[in-house]
């Protein structure tokens, strides 16, 4: 299963260009089957990195001390067994 993680946007203040909002996503794959997860995370603080010097790598590192990246990746791979192994189904008989 290969989990991707990206910054999809900043949210900043014009004043000092600290970042207040980061939006993250999360991905897995594993063959056919995908999951997905989108959540937010926000700061209050003085910037320690000029905006214009942040890398993605950072703003990841931020995320993950912010947020449990192990649990958000075994939610996925759950998500994922779900697909794989469904505990229910839709249809008719006919």
């Amino acid at each position: 299963m290969e989990i991707t993680w990206n910054i999809s946007q900043l949210d900043r203040r014009t004043s000092d260009g600290f970042v207040t909002t980061a939006h993250w996503q999360a991905s897995a794959v594993d063959g056919d089957f995908s999951a997905s997860t989108y959540a937010t995370c926000g700061w209050d603080g003085e910037p320690a990195v000029p905006y214009d010097s942040l890398t993605k790598e950072q703003v990841l590192e931020w995320v993950w001390q912010s947020v449990n990246k192990t649990e958000v990746e075994s939610n996925l791979a759950n998500q994922i067994d779900v697909q794989k192994n469904p505990v229910t189904a839709t249809g008719v008989p006919w």
